[in-house]
């Protein structure tokens, strides 16, 4: 027989779909009336009016509560938290710390690992495979964000399918989830088909904004699509995170190489560690025959990974499905994950994730790629 003790504990398991922690431990269960004949009204408490994934959230506790014996039908009533309670939400997941004083230091767990994806020029497919490589980190069960930090080529939103704006909680912005991952991006703020126009500084605040007012959570892995080339955007990456790992990508041929060594070499000057390299568009398979064709030379990834001293983590082939992944929003890990890119990708991952690889020393890449300091 149904009882509120027992629709409440069924309530546990609904999982706020941006925030990814129990409504119940959120304060969002308000109410919860029991008729004797078994139909159930459930008060929902929004963190903001008007909750994009209000309908997310209906259909997880109509669920939840229709699963618990005796339950006839499920009503689910809306309302939304006041200043006081948003507050006061804001304070518990910054784990006791206000706005102003979590405004001062980053909201990455300290745990986290931070993998920065570079390269010296656009064009060679970084952000398709940052997105791909988060979404095949968290098909191995991690948790994963991912922070577009191309922020005056920024393509993350459209690659994920997001269309939302982030909510704001007194302060603390609340990233958007798209196939189980969060994720932000300047995209967000600005208008359909904006451009950014900004100097060094107001580069800074945003990216500072970024680590500092978005409520990350305990991730176990976050992933930075960097901006190509060496400009301001990198180098107050490399004083935000410190702690970043840097995977540089390139494709094969000679002139993306050595472009793609100047990545590495600004990672190396920001004392972020790099740690290897993926070449992208290796090559493409035959679909009818299986036979490999080398549409942009052969080599430049295990080139580019000699000179530095780090492994070549892997080589992705190029084909329509990583792009018509990109362009409809959903990965091809997620879309088709037996294509030739998304098991390649998924082997980088499960490497990545099976074994931290040792950075190699800063002297080494430093005397093999010439840097002056």
């Amino acid at each position: 027989m149904a009882t509120e003790e027992l629709i409440r504990a069924a309530l546990v398991d609904v999982i706020d779909p941006e925030i990814r922690r129990s409504i119940v431990e959120l304060g969002m269960v308000r109410e919860v009336a029991l008729s004797p004949a078994g139909d159930v009204r459930v008060g929902i408490a929004l963190t903001v009016p008007g909750c994009p994934l209000k309908a997310k959230i209906e259909g997880d506790v109509v669920a939840a509560v229709r699963g618990v014996e005796g339950v006839r039908d499920v009503q689910v009533a809306f309302t939304h938290m006041t200043e006081d309670e948003r507050r006061a939400l804001s304070v518990q997941l910054r784990g006791g710390a206000s706005g102003d004083a979590a405004s001062r230091t980053s909201s990455v767990d300290p745990r986290t690992r931070v993998l920065a994806i570079a390269s010296g020029k656009g064009g060679v497919g970084k952000s398709s495979l940052a997105v791909n490589l988060a979404a095949a980190l968290r098909a191995r069960g991690r948790e994963v964000g991912i922070l577009d930090a191309d922020i005056y080529g920024f393509s993350i939103p459209g690659m994920l399918g997001v269309q939302q704006r982030p909510v704001v909680v007194d302060q603390m912005i609340v990233p958007p989830v798209a196939h189980e991952l969060k994720t932000i991006s300047i995209g967000f703020f600005l208008d359909e088909g904006g451009a950014v126009l900004w100097r060094g500084p107001m580069l800074h605040k945003a990216l500072e904004q970024f680590l500092s007012d978005v409520h990350w959570g305990p991730l176990d892995y976050l992933v930075v699509d960097m901006p190509p080339g060496t400009g301001d955007v990198a180098i107050s990456l490399g004083r935000l995170l410190p702690r970043a790992e840097t995977i540089v990508v390139t494709t094969p041929q000679p002139a993306a190489q050595r472009v793609a060594e100047r990545a590495a070499a600004i990672a190396v000057k920001l004392e972020m560690p790099v740690i290897g390299v993926i070449e992208n568009m290796s090559h493409r398979v035959c679909p009818s025959c299986g036979a490999r064709d080398a549409l942009f030379g052969e080599g430049g990834g295990a080139s580019l990974a000699a000179t530095c001293g780090v492994p070549l983590l892997g080589s992705v082939p190029i084909e329509s499905a990583l792009r018509l992944g990109a362009d409809e929003g959903v990965p091809v890990v997620v879309r088709d994950p037996d294509a030739p890119a998304a098991r390649e990708i998924a082997a980088i991952a499960a490497a990545l994730d099976a074994e931290r690889p040792a950075p190699v020393g800063a002297g080494r890449i430093r005397k093999s790629l010439k840097i002056v300091s």
